[in-house]
């Protein structure tokens, strides 16, 4: 659910700031682009889930930087998500922050498909479309620009929820706006987005089954045209334009990759319902005999939906198919302490060099493992790497402190719990356990960061 107040208090800023950067007679700089899309990010986050199971977002960042390593030299890092929305919407932020949704993700049955999405929004980021909305919107009075950056947000999110939060004339005028200069540039991001797909060599035939997916899910009700509809204007004619091209190309088979399958699984089990995950997986291989990837999603919807051994049985098998995928190994460790099968699962998360390579959840299950077999050290061992790899975990700190505590090393156990809840704006109950531990520490060093975290509270308060 996005959160309305902060929003339009982050329009307003953003719209002051856009008026500070934005000169009379020259386009946003890269540096002013780059500034904005901080404030931008730091929204979305704020806002909504981002994806950050390795499996999905290793593999949407990698198909990305592939694509995007075609092109010429460009002045901004790209970056690729996945929001957890069941949305129909993939969407271009400022400086090559690219975002696509998980139900337009879900809706791609092939990797041809989801890569001509991507290649259309990176070719919006090279032609810095962006950018020249921003700078032509600077004629316009300051209602008209929050209905510009609500109209992108709504595009993030769907109408509805942003909407009822801004005056309908504002909101009128900015999505006038961002339609008017999005029709003037949509066929150019789909000739980039072309020549893209094709120096990365997709055949084009998967962007043209994409938009049809998207335009299939048109119906009669204005709520339910898929966001991606709204905010990429003139389907239909873009639509026509690739029949002409492709009339004279063989369609061939659409291209896939079993990343895309394992990404996609993972997204359906995980994200999605898992029982009706399990039920469509089941279908898959009832179907179409064993497959490497629907054992694998519905190995993950089994586990969550309660049922880890029989999610074992089916993991096993997946791993049996893809003995040398590590994903799938680290998959199989957390089904294994799912199941209760600690001494298996610390044998498969054990022997995997390298671990962090493939997700935070090696290392967490490794760490959980341990602890379930008694081995304390072994379990802060794993669980100080998991947080110097990945310091935004939230979870790790907890079962940091725990460990901490059960070698009544109470100064440290009492440290960790602090920043746990810190990491979760928990602030009162960091509060209580920092103080706990500086009562209990006689470590110089230790004091030292506990008093800047008490100090840090204070100024995040």
């Amino acid at each position: 659910m996005i959160k309305t107040r902060p929003i339009i208090a982050f329009i307003l800023t953003l719209c002051m700031l856009l008026a500070s950067m934005v000169a009379p007679a020259r386009a946003l700089t890269i540096a002013e682009e780059k500034k904005l899309a901080e404030e931008f990010l730091k929204t979305v986050r704020a806002h909504y889930t981002i994806v950050d199971d390795a499996v999905i977002a290793d593999y949407v960042n990698k198909l990305g930087q592939d694509i995007v390593s075609r092109l010429p030299p460009q002045p901004f890092e790209y970056n690729f998500y996945v929001i957890e929305q069941n949305t129909i919407n993939a969407f271009a932020g400022p400086a090559g922050h690219i975002f696509i949704f998980s139900g337009l993700f879900e809706a791609m049955e092939s990797e041809s498909e989801l890569a001509g999405i991507m290649a259309h929004e990176i070719a919006h980021v090279s032609a810095r479309h962006i950018a020249d909305i921003i700078e032509k919107s600077k004629k316009s009075q300051m209602a008209s620009m929050a209905g510009m950056i609500a109209g992108i947000l709504v595009g993030l999110g769907g109408a509805s929820a942003l909407g009822s939060a801004l005056s309908i004339g504002s909101l009128a005028a900015g999505q006038s706006m961002i339609l008017a200069y999005t029709r003037e540039n949509e066929m150019e991001a789909d000739f980039l987005g072309r020549k893209y797909l094709d120096a990365a060599g997709y055949n084009l035939h998967g962007l043209r089954r994409a938009l049809e997916k998207i335009r299939a899910r048109e119906w009669y009700g204005e709520e339910q045209v898929p966001t991606y509809l709204k905010t990429h204007p003139a389907t239909r004619d873009r639509l026509a334009n690739l029949e002409n091209i492709l009339n004279r190309q063989p369609a061939g088979k659409p291209e896939n990759t079993f990343a895309f399958e394992r990404a996609r699984a993972a997204l359906m089990a995980l994200y999605g319902n898992p029982a009706k995950s399990a039920e469509h997986f089941e279908q898959r291989l009832t179907k179409n005999g064993e497959n490497d990837a629907a054992l694998y999603g519905l190995a993950l919807a089994l586990a969550e939906s309660g049922r880890p051994e029989k999610a074992l049985e089916k993991i096993r098998a997946a791993v049996s198919l893809r003995p040398n995928d590590l994903y799938l190994r680290v998959a199989m460790g957390r089904i294994c302490f799912m199941a209760g099968k600690y001494e298996e699962a610390e044998n498969q998360l054990s022997i995997i060099e390298n671990i962090s390579d493939y997700g935070a959840d090696g290392l967490f299950y490794l760490g959980r493992t341990r602890m379930a077999m008694g081995n304390c050290e072994g379990a802060i061992s794993a669980f100080k790497k998991l947080h110097e790899k990945f310091p935004d975990h939230k979870r790790a700190l907890y079962f940091l402190g725990q460990c901490m505590g059960e070698q009544n090393r109470l100064d440290e156990a009492h440290y960790y719990l602090g920043m746990h809840y810190s990491i979760n704006e928990e602030f009162e109950n960091a509060r209580f356990h920092f103080t706990r531990a500086l009562e209990k520490t006689d470590d110089a060093d230790l004091g030292k960061k506990i008093r800047k975290e008490i100090d840090n509270l204070k100024e995040r308060k």
